[in-house]
C-alpha cells in the first residue's frame, strides 16, 4: 500500500475532520513519519502490522535515545494513526489499542511570582521602541493565561475593554471568553499610543501587538523576548511564555479558584490536564509546612 497516499489521507482528516492546528497537524505528521519508516523498513503494509511490531518500534525508540516524553508523544500520535485507519474503514481491528507509552514521572512546570512577573516588567527599556509593547505582552500573558498561539493572533475585534473581557480562540477553533484585568488593560492602552505612530502593514492593522516592520508578531519573537526579559529581571529559572500561562493558573488556585473555572479560562478540554496545578499548589503547600510549621522549625 502506497504510505504516502495514506499519509495525505491521515493529515486531512486532522485538519478538516479534527479540526487541529497546522501546527498540530505538523507535529503529527512529523511524528508519523517515525513510524511509516519503520514499517517500510520492515516491509510490512499497514494491514500486516500487529502489536508485537509496534512494540519492537516502541522498542527501537529508547534504543535511538529519544526523550521518554517525544516517545510518548510518537506512540500518541500512533495510536491516533491507527484510530484514524479504524475509521477510514482501512483496518478492521486496531494493533495500538494495548500499546503502552513509556512512564514518565511527574513534571512540575516552572512558575512565577507576582513578584518575579513585576521583576520582569520593571526591567523592560520604555524608552525602546518595542519596550511597551514587550511589558503589554508579559502582563497580557500573565493576566490571562493566554497560550502564545493565542496571543499573537489577538485582533482588536476580540477586545472588548468596556466589559473587560478577551475572546478567544483557542486549539480547534473552539472559542471562550476570558477576562482582562484592569493592569492589562492599561498595559494595552500605553502600547497603542506607540502602534499608533507606525507603518502598519496592509492586512495587519487588526492585529493588536506588531513587530517593528508593522506585522504581527511569531511565536518565536515572544519566546525570545520572554526569555530576555527574565535574564534581565535576574531570574535564573527556565522561563517561557507557557510558564506565565502557568503562572495564572496556580496563583487563581492558590487564591482560591474553582478547578473548573481555571479549566473554562485556560481552554482545556479535559478537566485532567488542569489538575496538575493542583499538584503544584500541593508543593507550595508542602514547603509553606517544613518553613513554619512549630514541629519543623529548628531552635535557634
Amino acid at each position: 500500500m502506497d504510505y504516502i497516499q495514506i499519509k495525505r489521507r491521515y493529515v486531512r482528516f486532522l485538519r478538516l475532520e479534527r479540526n487541529y492546528s497546522q501546527n498540530t497537524v505538523d507535529a503529527y505528521s512529523h511524528d508519523i513519519d517515525y513510524l511509516l519508516n519503520f514499517l517500510n523498513g520492515e516491509g510490512l503494509a499497514v494491514e500486516e502490522v500487529r502489536l508485537a511490531h509496534l512494540e519492537q518500534f516502541a522498542t527501537l525508540l529508547h534504543e535511538f535515545g529519544i526523550a521518554a516524553s517525544s516517545q510518548a508523544r510518537i506512540l500518541c500520535g500512533v495510536r491516533s494513526f491507527f484510530r484514524f485507519l479504524l475509521l477510514d474503514g482501512t483496518l478492521q481491528d486496531d494493533p495500538s489499542e494495548l500499546l503502552e507509552s513509556p512512564t514518565l514521572g511527574e513534571h512540575l512546570p516552572e512558575v512565577l511570582s507576582t513578584e518575579e512577573i513585576d521583576r520582569m516588567e520593571a526591567s523592560i527599556d520604555l524608552s525602546k521602541p518595542e519596550g511597551q509593547r514587550n511589558r503589554a505582552i508579559i502582563e497580557v500573558l500573565f493576566s490571562c493565561g493566554l497560550r502564545v498561539s493565542e496571543l499573537v493572533n489577538l485582533k482588536f475585534g476580540d477586545v472588548f475593554a468596556d466589559d473587560k473581557y478577551l475572546r478567544i480562540t483557542g486549539k480547534g477553533n473552539k472559542q471562550r471568553l476570558v477576562p482582562i484585568s484592569d493592569n492589562a488593560l492599561h498595559e494595552i492602552q500605553l502600547w497603542l499610543y506607540d502602534r499608533n505612530l507606525m507603518n502598519i502593514k496592509p492586512g495587519e492593522e487588526e492585529y493588536v501587538f506588531l513587530n517593528r516592520r508593522g506585522a504581527h508578531l511569531t511565536r518565536t519573537m515572544i519566546l525570545i523576548m520572554i526569555k530576555n526579559t527574565a535574564h534581565d529581571a535576574g531570574i535564573i529559572k527556565t522561563v517561557s511564555p507557557h510558564t506565565l500561562r502557568h503562572s495564572f493558573a496556580t496563583a487563581l488556585l492558590q487564591g482560591g479558584a474553582n478547578l473548573r473555572a481555571i479549566q473554562e479560562m485556560l481552554g482545556h478540554e479535559n478537566i485532567a490536564t488542569t489538575q496538575i496545578y493542583t499538584h503544584i499548589d500541593i508543593t507550595t503547600l508542602r514547603n509553606e509546612i517544613l518553613n513554619h510549621h512549630p514541629r519543623n522549625m529548628k531552635n535557634t
